[in-house]
């Protein structure tokens, strides 16, 4: 049987949820189809940070959805909450940031960014064993529990009447006249009016397979990254900490997750001893209290990758009717809104929020 959709969303992880969101509110008819359960790969492995890891280091597309999204997720998690009685847990427990060589770098960002900072309070160092370089404390920045918001999105769509099919793999597609006529399921088919890749580190794969002698190739290729989990007591850490590579982030129950590793290992997505063993020495070595806290927790995801770390939002060039939303590497959720506002408004024609060039699938 062939089901016709509006849309037809591929993945189901943040930026899948986010964009099914931003076009439900304008009451399409939407679909989201998941090779597994929704929102189980990098969106759920990640650690939450509301802010990219050094975003002065950064391409200036990045910054431009950043900021657009930290400016969502106060309203967007307090509706989560009011409606669905899940709390993502946005919290602005701020950051500090203990090695900035590239301090003035940093402060023009902040500055232009209109992102709060200051020089850190004598207490954040107190219980912390590092070689500080310039520390910064960003005391704004926020994080969101990763995990209950996927949960808590993925309730809100369904009490608004998104479709979901999970653990279904797509078995082929027609294209004709340069549109996608049909999307085939194990199970069913689909004929949407618009179909939207978000699949992350998958999404380059679905559409060489698609689109064999397409016009572009995708540059997302699968990172790993493994994290640990303390199980730490409430207020063993108040706010997060980034030092070099790696961070810690504290929950509101007290755990403590360290991450994160980068890693070029294809789809191969398991843990290792070894990363294990270098997560858990950077926490209690910049932490050392962290000693009396058994890991509770070690885990592995795949981000989407790209070249440099800015994510496709667009049409594609040869087939009118499909689109992509991937492509985020480390900065899924801190990109998510906006991404999703932004793929919204080239598909329902409105006037882009933001300059939709840099994103474009096409790009130079």
């Amino acid at each position: 049987m062939t089901h016709d959709t509006d849309i037809l969303i591929i993945g189901g992880g943040i930026s899948g949820l986010l964009t099914a969101r931003e076009l439900q509110l304008v009451g399409r008819n939407i679909t989201v189809i998941d090779k597994s359960n929704l929102g189980q790969e990098a969106s759920w492995a990640g650690g939450g940070i509301l802010l990219p890891i050094y975003p002065w280091r950064q391409a200036g597309a990045i910054s431009d959805l950043v900021v657009a999204s930290l400016q969502s997720y106060p309203g967007l998690s307090r509706e989560l909450l009011d409606t669905t009685g899940i709390d993502p847990e946005w919290t602005p427990c701020g950051m500090l940031i203990c090695k900035n060589p590239d301090y003035d770098l940093a402060i023009q960002w902040c500055n232009t960014r209109h992102i709060s900072y200051q020089d850190p309070p004598a207490a954040l160092l107190e219980h912390i064993d590092t070689l500080c370089d310039r520390p910064l404390w960003l005391p704004g920045i926020a994080q969101a529990r990763n995990p209950r918001l996927l949960k808590s999105l993925k309730a809100y769509l369904l009490q608004n009447g998104v479709r979901f099919i999970e653990n279904t793999g797509i078995t082929g597609v027609e294209i004709e006249n340069r549109r996608l006529q049909t999307i085939h399921t194990f199970e069913q088919s689909f004929s949407p009016n618009q179909a939207i890749i978000c699949a992350g580190a998958w999404s380059a794969d679905f559409l060489n397979r698609w689109l064999p002698q397409a016009s572009i190739s995708l540059q997302i290729q699968p990172v790993r990254g493994q994290m640990l989990l303390f199980d730490a007591q409430p207020d063993t850490l108040k706010h997060m900490i980034l030092d070099g590579d790696h961070y810690l982030i504290p929950r509101r129950d007290g755990k403590i997750l360290a991450g994160s590793t980068v890693e070029q290992a294809g789809f191969t997505k398991i843990t290792t001893a070894e990363a294990g063993e270098q997560l858990y020495n950077f926490a209690i070595g910049l932490m050392p209290e962290l000693k009396k806290h058994p890991v509770c927790a070690h885990w592995a995801g795949l981000r989407p990758g790209t070249p440099k770390g800015i994510p496709y939002i667009g049409f594609h060039p040869d087939v009118d009717n499909l689109s992509v939303n991937a492509g985020h590497f480390r900065n899924g959720l801190v990109m998510g809104p906006a991404s999703a506002r932004l793929l919204a408004d080239l598909i329902l024609q409105r006037q882009p929020s933001l300059d939709p060039a840099p994103y474009a699938l096409n790009r130079g």
